[in-house]
């Protein structure tokens, strides 16, 4: 993304080496919830030119920087289940403007996008030209209450669900970041990851910045702060004109909120209304579902949006090229309820299905799934099949990160937990299991024998995508290439290393043949190691569990 591509206001961005951009000052609180209010300095809000002077709220929880490794905590379910064999759901972000109870619209919304990360929750809301801030480590639910609510009054507020592709899970990085520049406030809340990151920090550190958190988001901060343009939504396009990646981001100021989206749309964001009128961003249409808004588009690659007491103001200031969305949006990662990148998810992953059977047909009795990502590529893999569908694993919701395992190890331990096999639809039949994806195969060998154990005549895996040989730099969290299964073994050797009877993926052919004339809109650098934005960053190989 060469800003010379990009717009015109390049030109007066050079900023002047002598001035001193950046100081912090971090609070430390005794608990994890918090609540700030910015207090403005007369110099802080001089429209001085030579005061270029970025404070950033932001508070560290004591304890927070304790992180629970399997060596100081025995019982962590990390040991037992592989949870990081699904990639990860990176972030869910939401805006609203123009409700009297944003905040709490912004907590159910919040919750809608859950499954998008449950690491940390955060919301902004703005009272009488004041941005309050809480955040917290955990689910939403167990971030916020009632009371937590109440402090967040006003009819304006964004929010962000964490799951950290970038930056440790302390609490200090939990979004939405809140920042006091020279002309105002601003929060933020990021969906991506930028690939040019480690660059970017280390030019404004050479120039004197501190940062105060290890996340990628805090970079556009410091980009908006020390940009050489007056009004915010120019100082914003300055901003993006230097970052490079995957961002889907909503802002908040005293009296705006804006979306922006990259140029090559890789994460989804997508706008409704509420019935009085409220605007609201969301990185999922289900967001919207919840709270009573109406889907009216997506925000396009590349625009900037900005809501204020004038209305709305749509901009195409980044020159978009060919859309590269991310496929495992309707792969895995979004609700099937959701519409992302203005087509039905459930929709996808049922032709997914019918696709996989039709490509890979097998005789079996009974076809199951792995829930819950693969349980709509399942039905329609048995309806093009002919073969009943059935509940073969049911999953418990009620397993949390740690578990106390009894002193005689129990083989497969934290599979188990999660999944429960049915005898009665397993016993003696020849079994289909569909799921979405084969990350590093240790979790799919485990399923296998489970269903063997269980009295399956045969399994037989099918898997509703293509193998995963690359690893993603646009704001999923994958293992390294190294790690992944499909990018070391053949397809047969990953069937002999799972232990299934038989194995077939969705071919990469067969998958841009489904998606027709929106198939060049996709990225599948998962699946080709083709990648449209240079990542720039080799990812680091992970201990194998």
């Amino acid at each position: 993304m060469a800003a010379a591509n990009l717009s015109p206001l390049s030109s007066s961005l050079t900023p002047n080496p002598s001035d001193t951009y950046i100081s912090f000052f971090p609070k430390t609180l005794i608990k994890p919830y918090f609540l700030l209010k910015p207090t403005l300095s007369p110099a802080a809000t001089s429209f001085s030119q030579t005061h270029k002077t970025l404070s950033i709220i932001s508070c560290k929880n004591p304890n927070s920087d304790l992180s629970y490794t399997n060596q100081s905590n025995p019982y962590d379910l990390s040991d037992y289940y592989d949870d990081d064999e699904k990639p990860r759901e990176e972030c869910g972000v939401v805006g609203i403007y123009g409700d009297s109870e944003a905040s709490r619209l912004c907590y159910l919304a919040l919750h809608a996008l859950q499954h998008r990360g449950q690491e940390g929750a955060g919301i902004v809301a703005v009272n009488d030209n004041v941005l309050q801030t809480i955040t917290g480590v955990g689910l939403v639910t167990e971030v916020f209450d009632e009371s937590k609510l109440d402090q967040l009054p006003g009819d304006l507020a964004i929010g962000h669900v964490r799951y950290s592709t970038a930056g440790s899970s302390m609490l200090k990085n939990v979004q939405p970041f809140v920042a006091g520049y020279r002309f105002g406030s601003v929060g933020v809340a990021h969906n991506g990851n930028l690939v040019n990151y480690r660059a970017l920090r280390a030019k404004l550190e050479d120039k004197g910045s501190i940062f105060n958190t290890s996340c990628d988001t805090e970079v556009v901060l410091h980009l908006i702060a020390t940009s050489q343009h007056r009004p915010f939504l120019l100082r914003i396009v300055d901003a993006c004109e230097q970052i490079e990646g995957a961002y889907s981001m909503v802002f908040v100021t005293e009296d705006k909120l804006v979306a922006v989206r990259d140029p090559f749309g890789f994460r989804p964001l997508v706008m409704g209304r509420r019935s009085n009128g409220a605007i609201v961003f969301a990185s999922e249409t289900c967001a919207l579902d919840l709270i009573e808004a109406t889907y009216e588009r997506e925000v396009n690659p590349g625009e900037v949006v900005v809501v204020d007491k004038n209305g709305l103001q749509s901009l195409c200031l980044m020159a978009h090229p060919q859309p590269k969305q991310c496929i495992f949006e309707h792969i895995y990662f979004a609700l099937p309820n959701s519409v992302v990148f203005g087509m039905s998810v459930y929709e996808s992953r049922r032709k997914f299905g019918e696709m996989l059977a039709t490509e890979s047909p097998v005789d079996c009795d009974v076809v199951i799934a792995v829930p819950d990502s693969g349980v709509v590529a399942a039905l329609g893999y048995a309806a093009k099949a002919g073969v009943p569908f059935q509940q073969g694993l049911i999953r418990s919701h009620y397993v949390g990160r740690t578990f106390i395992e009894p002193s005689q190890r129990i083989r497969d331990f934290g599979v188990k937990l999660k999944l429960s096999p049915v005898r009665a639809v397993l016993e003696g039949k020849k079994v289909v299991v569909v799921d979405d994806s084969i990350v590093r195969g240790t979790t799919s060998s485990k399923i296998v024998r489970m269903l063997k154990e269980a009295g399956a005549k045969e399994v037989h895996m099918r898997i509703a995508s293509p193998p995963i040989i690359g690893s993603c730099y646009y704001g999923v969290d994958t293992p390294s290439s190294e790690e992944l299964i499909s990018n070391r073994m053949s397809v047969e050797e990953i069937r002999q290393f799972i232990g299934s009877d038989s194995l077939a993926f969705l071919p990469f052919d067969s998958l841009k043949k489904l998606l027709a004339d929106d198939s060049p809109n996709f990225c599948y650098a998962c699946f080709s190691g083709k990648y449209p934005v240079d990542p720039r960053v080799v990812k680091q190989v992970k201990q194998l569990k």
